[in-house]
């Protein structure tokens, strides 16, 4: 799919094409369809508009996010203590582990800082990855450039950079910033990693984008890299159960980042 796109020279509208087919904005188009269908069908007409309004209720639920991230995605799981104990052991042990990053957007200008700066989602993904370069002392690779919205600015790799060697007092060994989606991360960095004699990536992204960022490194290396997940952010809520179906901003969130990539993962994003 991304290949039609480009072809069409139209790869910029991705984040366009995904707002149109993602909820609420079919839901709105079924109920104006249903409006139309009352006066020649009235009890089909009232039919669309109530599958309609419930299927906006449930995209709006975090029961629906966690039910979509848990058995439609399936990420793995987490690396515990002992899977962090085995990484340092094998650092130790010469094995040339890379810590790979996936930039999850910026800020081309935040004013409170004058500069460009990282998206939450982006900066909880580094703050992880160089946590887990301090635990076991493999370094860390940092991979996005920018968004196919993005017209100018500049490269999030540059600007990630700049926050883990300020804020965190760390630095990031390598950074690709040319990248403009996942599969772009995948086909930029395995080759710089490859070169560097890396044998293993250590693979670092939410547990709702891990499917697919998986499926993007491991078709790329080809078996020449190992690549073990880390997923982040996995933690679930431990609020009143009844909450979970109540329509949130977090649950809108939640259920559209999941229908998301789960129709990247179908059309090959």
């Amino acid at each position: 799919m991304n290949g039609l796109l480009t072809l069409l020279g139209i790869e910029s509208w991705t984040p366009v094409l995904a707002a149109l087919v993602l909820p609420p904005l079919p839901f709105f188009l079924l109920i104006l369809i249903g409006a139309r269908l009352i006066l020649p069908r009235r009890g089909l007409g009232w039919l669309v508009i109530l599958l309609s309004l419930a299927g906006l209720w449930l995209s709006a639920c975090q029961g629906t996010g966690q039910w979509l991230n848990q058995f439609v995605l399936k990420p793995p799981l987490a690396i515990n203590t002992e899977g962090v104990a085995e990484l340092k052991a094998a650092v130790s042990a010469k094995e040339q582990i890379a810590i790979v990053v996936l930039g999850g957007g910026q800020e081309p200008l935040a004013p409170e800082y004058g500069v460009a700066n990282l998206t939450p989602a982006s900066l909880e993904r580094l703050h992880y990855g160089l946590w887990l370069s301090r635990e076991t002392g493999a370094p860390v690779a940092f991979s996005g450039g920018l968004g196919w919205g993005q017209a100018d600015g500049q490269p999030e790799a540059l600007t990630a950079s700049r926050i883990a060697s300020r804020d965190f007092g760390q630095q990031i060994k390598w950074l690709e910033d040319r990248s403009h989606d996942t599969l772009e991360n995948a086909l930029r960095t395995v080759p710089i990693l490859k070169q560097a004699n890396v044998t293993r990536i250590v693979l670092v992204t939410h547990g709702w984008h891990m499917p697919r960022a998986q499926k993007a490194f491991e078709q790329v290396a080809a078996g020449s890299v190992r690549i073990q997940p880390a997923p982040m952010g996995m933690a679930r809520r431990i609020d009143t159960p009844a909450l979970d179906w109540l329509p949130t901003a977090a649950g809108y969130t939640s259920v559209n980042r999941a229908l998301r990539e789960l129709a990247a993962l179908l059309l090959h994003f």
